[in-house]
């Protein structure tokens, strides 16, 4: 079986030692575990977000950056691809695991989901484990992780702490906009998986977002990183077998959060991602290949006025 944890830890090695060109650094802790720091106290890079997306999708997927316009204003997109979208997505990519050892608290996301089983059920679901003997982890804090947090992750993932690798980075600087946006596949995978589908029927995925400017504010922040996906993501899909009822609920607009800027959303459920319904993390728009029958179908839009709005852009 593929082992996301492995594959995931080639990029890893690839980017401690290119960790100068990306602008991070990696720590080696007291313990043996390693963290490598992709914009809590380093700048990171383009690049670094790239390869901090590959590894949240276990390296099953590749970004990759391009420029395109939204209206008349020229922004950077985030392009992902992959050929294994139910493991590198809800096996690997999803933030499933939130890590709370004293007072660090994290969103884990990653391959060592797939040691740790987080959550139970999402993998009972998908039918996936991985048996690695290393396990690499990725935590959306603003804070570095210590010896006690990285201990705590290696003995939920039954390895040792010298095989356990973090990759860091706060939503707010520019490896958390392009990693964010490198979800754009995960949110439509996700999004059926709720909605009852069987994700592993999926054969192959590709899916386009802006990524947002990088902002000072971390709650202003999360709603821009998330609105990139909401109001103008786009994913392709090639699935075998098509449900009409369930696809077309797929796309953000059907929820009744639909229609503002996330981070006012955010607001009014007091920051509370709990208070919020799930199904406004969704692309903008899906297209369905139906691999059965080859006919193929879309669903929803982009808007460009609330993703103008909520990166608070200004003409000068």
């Amino acid at each position: 079986m593929l082992s996301v944890n492995e594959t995931a830890l080639d990029i890893v090695e690839e980017m401690i030692d290119l960790s100068e060109e990306f602008k991070i650094k990696a720590h080696t802790l007291d313990n043996g575990a390693t963290v490598i720091d992709c914009g809590v106290e380093v700048a990171g890079s383009y690049e670094a977000g790239l390869a901090f997306t590959d590894v949240c999708m276990g390296g099953l997927g590749t970004a990759t950056l391009c420029m395109r316009s939204v209206g008349n204003v020229p922004l950077a997109f985030v392009g992902v691809v992959t050929d294994h979208p139910c493991i590198a997505s809800l096996g690997s990519q999803t933030a499933g695991w939130q890590i709370c050892v004293g007072t660090y608290v994290a969103m884990g996301s990653g391959p060592a989901r797939a040691l740790s089983q987080k959550p139970a059920a999402l993998f009972e679901r998908i039918a996936y484990h991985d048996d690695a003997d290393c396990a690499v982890i990725v935590l959306e804090s603003n804070k570095l992780p210590d010896d006690e947090v990285m201990q705590f992750i290696a003995d939920s993932c039954g390895v040792a702490t010298t095989d356990v690798f973090a990759l860091v980075a706060p939503t707010a600087c520019i490896v958390g906009s392009v990693q964010v946006s490198g979800r754009v596949i995960e949110t439509a995978i996700r999004r059926l998986d709720d909605l009852g589908f069987d994700t592993r029927k999926i054969e192959r995925a590709v899916g386009t977002a802006p990524i947002a400017p990088v902002m000072l504010d971390e709650m202003r922040a999360i709603g821009a990183t998330n609105d990139s996906i909401i109001y103008y993501g786009s994913v392709v899909l090639a699935t075998r077998g098509f449900e009409e009822e369930i696809f077309k609920q797929v796309p953000a607009r059907t929820s009744q959060d639909y229609g503002k800027p996330f981070y006012k959303t955010f607001e009014c459920a007091g920051y509370d991602f709990s208070r919020i319904e799930m199904d406004i993390f969704a692309p903008a728009e899906i297209t369905v290949n139906d691999l059965d029958t080859g006919k193929t179908y879309h669903t929803g839009y982009p808007s460009e006025e609330v993703i103008l709005e909520s990166y608070e852009i200004s003409g000068i």
